[in-house]
């Protein structure tokens, strides 16, 4: 049998399959990459995604190794201070507004000199990545291919694609969604938990300025979190993502603007003044799922193909990166055991306990944030006190966080 022509197919072209594709292109891996729809790569295209991935301090040693950092840093809002709040006493006089009761800080002063993440719209992201992929000559990205079956070998897997033509590899990495096809073709079962929640995400910009810090307002139905982006028409910007009730979010997505930023004010304590809608708000459903391995015959799953958390802690992408590190990683050591049962096995035993953890982890945090009655958001209050008023406990914490060492651990 002839070679396969290609070292690796990407399933998959968002922002963890692109990644995927820069990172093994760049190590000298020949790469192809699909996926269904072309990305949208200015703000203001139908379809464009307006949410923002913050990147953990770990994710830039990814970054770098595919030839992207350079091309990002000049677009990205550094993150130095996490901050949680807890707005969730007794609800206000109607015309007043909800208080924070607790507000605590992790501080990147507390591990190292450098911030603990950089925040970019994911638009950007997908701009930047295609301009990268377009430099290197190892690696064929083709929007507008779906993937459509897989066939494997213990040699090679045979991807059947939406033009017709097959394609074949000597790996396969589904990096194509929650709803992998790539994972479902493989017969790989997920464990799904739902929480009747919806999250918005949209920008705003506010008179106050966010001073490089990361804020999670928690209250109930959800946080409400702003991060930091660079400031937009001369005033700062934040990116939001406001979890809430499902049937509560898809109301507030219909209000009108003067309605809706009402709404998002009070829900935001006016922590930096009256915030103005910057953009469209898109919708989408929040759940917790994990696939139940990373890996099949010639297969390996990567990011939401493999798990899928809430949007808190930043942790969803920054997991879909040590995903990578560690499949490229494997990659490198032994090359020409790319895409064998020894590899792959491998890395199912490398990624399989951090993500169970990390998906149980979130999900209680999520459904803690979610508490409406008012003992429960009481014991919220009191827990994220004891949490992140004890020093050594709030430096573990952020070191489990981030993927970070402090400089003295």
């Amino acid at each position: 049998m002839t070679p396969a022509p290609h070292d690796i197919l990407i399933s998959g072209g968002g922002i963890a399959g692109l990644t995927a594709a820069a990172a093994f292109g760049t190590a000298g891996f020949s790469v192809l990459c699909v996926d269904p729809a072309p990305p949208v790569t200015g703000a203001e295209a139908e379809g464009a995604d307006l949410r923002s991935t913050a990147f953990l301090q770990p994710a830039r040693k990814v970054l770098e190794a595919a030839g992207l950092w350079d091309r990002l840093a000049p677009h990205a809002a550094a993150l130095r201070v996490m901050r949680i709040v807890d707005a969730g006493g007794a609800d206000p006089a109607p015309g007043q507004t909800p208080a924070p009761r607790v507000v605590r800080d992790f501080d990147s002063a507390d591990l190292s000199g450098a911030a603990f993440g950089w925040n970019l719209p994911n638009w950007l992201l997908r701009r930047e990545m295609v301009a990268r992929l377009e430099e290197l000559p190892n690696v064929d990205f083709r929007p507008g291919t779906a993937t459509t079956s897989l066939f494997t070998r213990t040699a090679e897997a045979r991807v059947g694609l939406s033009d017709g033509s097959r394609a074949r590899a000597r790996l396969v990495i589904a990096a194509d969604g929650r709803n992998s096809p790539m994972r479902q073709a493989a017969g790989i079962g997920t464990k799904v938990t739902r929480f009747g929640q919806k999250a918005l995400a949209f920008a705003v910009t506010h008179p106050i300025p966010h001073e490089n810090v990361s804020t999670e307002i928690h209250r109930s139905g959800g946080p409400f979190t702003l991060v930091p982006l660079p400031d937009r028409d001369g005033l700062p910007c934040s990116a939001v993502v406001w979890m809430e009730e499902g049937r509560r979010a898809l109301d507030l997505a219909k209000m009108d603007e003067a309605a809706f930023e009402a709404e998002m004010n009070d829900r935001s304590c006016l922590l930096f003044g009256p915030l103005k809608l910057v953009t469209r708000r898109s919708v989408w459903p929040i759940i917790a799922q994990e696939a139940e391995r990373l890996s099949g015959e010639r297969l390996a799953l990567l990011a939401e193909a493999a798990h899928v958390v809430p949007p808190i802690g930043a942790q969803g992408l920054n997991m879909s990166l040590t995903d990578l590190a560690t499949l490229l990683d494997l990659a490198q050591a032994r090359p020409e055991g790319l895409g064998d049962a020894t590899m792959l096995e491998a890395y199912h035993r490398a990624r399989m306990a951090d993500v169970r953890l990390r998906v149980a982890g979130i999900t209680a945090l999520n459904r803690t944030s979610m508490q409406g009655a008012q003992p429960l958001r009481d014991l919220r209050a009191a827990g994220i006190t004891a949490l992140y008023g004890l020093a050594p406990v709030r430096r573990m914490l952020m070191q489990m966080g981030l993927g970070a060492r402090a400089e003295n651990s």
